[in-house]
């Protein structure tokens, strides 16, 4: 009879072992990935968005608790795709997010240009980061009526394209952080380059991972 009992507890146990590894929560992939894209057609132009999601490994969030201020650089480009030749940019953007932490407040406090915003959650804060858009594009440099870039590289076999990065600005980290960041793993946060077709005739075109 104890034979059995115990031949059931460890039953029991198995059973219970099993389903914490097939129901137990993913963890996120620290670093940066790209969600998102889309080149959408307003009444100013194209605008190049991207959606990053960002994971902080464990080292880059305690020193963002402790007080120092994160940079992070994202680049969106529209470019021409030609199978003979390198990409060609059209317009390319560059813009730098602070992201920082009052230990006063316990508020995260995100600066864009102009722009400053504050959260209680880190996971808010890096979304609000993670958001990227580009100022207007022309739509005449897309457009394939009039003449525009579109027109032409159709007749040299070649294609309009976009691309997104993001990456954590390790030379903007206070100079003793920087010796220790360049060398670690733990801060290299970056996405890899995303690119994506553009038909300009369409009202939009996107792509999504």
């Amino acid at each position: 009879m104890r034979c059995c009992t115990n031949i059931i507890k460890k039953l029991i146990r198995a059973v219970c072992l099993l389903c914490c590894i097939c129901f137990a929560p993913s963890l996120s992939a620290e670093g940066i990935e790209v969600n998102k894209v889309e080149a959408r057609l307003t009444d100013e132009g194209y605008r190049l968005t991207a959606d990053f999601k960002i994971v902080l490994p464990a080292s880059v969030e305690e020193a963002l608790k402790r007080g120092v201020t994160l940079y992070f650089v994202s680049e969106l480009a529209v470019h021409r795709s030609r199978w003979y030749w390198l990409d060609t940019d059209i317009e390319s953007f560059e813009q730098t997010t602070k992201l920082s932490y009052n230990t006063l407040t316990r508020q995260y406090r995100l600066s864009r240009g102009g722009l400053f915003q504050s959260f209680f959650e880190l996971k808010d804060a890096l979304r609000a980061v993670g958001y990227q858009t580009s100022p207007p594009i022309s739509a005449d440099l897309l457009d394939n009526s009039g003449g525009g870039y579109l027109s032409r590289w159709t007749k040299k076999n070649s294609q309009i394209g976009a691309s997104a990065s993001m990456r954590l600005d390790l030379t903007q980290l206070p100079k003793p952080l920087q010796v220790n960041a360049l060398t670690s793993d733990q801060w290299s946060v970056e996405s890899k380059l995303y690119h994506w077709d553009i038909s300009p005739e369409a009202p939009g075109s996107e792509g999504q991972r």
